[in-house]
């Protein structure tokens, strides 16, 4: 279990803020009450925040649009997402190689947009959170991936919080693809390292100076613990009180929501 003799006055010293979105800002279309107060404080201390999600459905101007909507104040600078590490990896080690893109319309625009190839006759397969999954897509993933495709993924994440409970995210569709093809992919997006290095890269700051937010343990609060970042578990998205205890994942710190930081 976490060592539960640390103050959350600690985190006044940080001068990053990594925050998660769904189910840590806001939940669906609603944004949490407290969210909006808690911004400020972090601005009125001096520090910083960058919004970070594993959901790569959704383009960075899409994020940008959705979170100026809901009064947030945001650019594109403050706005990083696992799509983004996969670009990073396939421009520097796969360059020039087309990819096969199980994802939204959304992120086949951010693939293209950074000149990326998508074909479905592509030596590498990149499965992400895709809400226009169809049996064709899949059905194509699998056949490539059973003919040598590199298996590639934007994240983990098992579920995406919603109003009411959950939806399938890009591990549940990876997870299908194993299943049918017997692989397992390479995941991007936290907990990976590759995360914090182009957060570090982004903003000029060490990973000692930031602290991460977010509502899941094996994503959002291990990409501290394996980096050397602390991190804050909300109780306000998929984890809940009791699934620490069984975790081999531990936050630095547990509160309800946003609204119990910096106070």
């Amino acid at each position: 279990m976490r060592d539960q003799t640390r103050d959350l006055a600690e985190l006044k010293q940080k001068k990053l803020w990594i925050l998660d979105m769904d189910g840590t800002v806001y939940l669906g279309d609603r944004l949490f009450p407290e969210t909006l107060p808690f911004l400020e404080r972090i601005r009125e201390s001096g520090a910083r925040y960058l919004f970070f999600t594993n959901n790569a459905s959704r383009s960075k101007d899409t994020y940008v649009t959705r979170l100026t909507n809901m009064g947030i104040p945001v650019t594109e600078e403050d706005i990083l997402t696992s799509g983004e590490t996969t670009f990073q990896f396939l421009k520097k080690y796969r360059p020039g190689k087309p990819v096969y893109l199980v994802g939204t319309p959304d992120l086949e625009a951010a693939f293209k947009r950074e000149g990326i190839e998508l074909s479905d006759q592509a030596d590498i397969v990149v499965v992400s959170f895709d809400t226009t999954l169809t049996y064709e897509k899949l059905n194509i993933a699998c056949r490539l991936i059973r003919e040598g495709a590199e298996f590639l993924s934007t994240h983990p994440d098992f579920n995406c919080p919603v109003e009411g409970g959950f939806i399938p995210d890009s591990g549940s569709i990876c997870a299908l693809v194993t299943a049918s093809t017997g692989k397992t992919p390479r995941y991007f997006g936290k907990p990976y390292e590759e995360v914090v290095r182009m957060i570090e890269d982004h903003t000029g700051l060490n990973r000692s100076e930031m602290v991460v937010v977010g509502d899941r343990l094996y994503t959002d609060i291990a990409v501290g613990a394996r980096n050397g970042m602390d991190s804050v578990l909300v109780l306000s998205g998929e984890t809940k009180k009791e699934d620490l205890e069984e975790s081999s994942v531990q936050p630095a710190f547990v509160v309800d929501n946003v609204g119990c930081l910096l106070r």
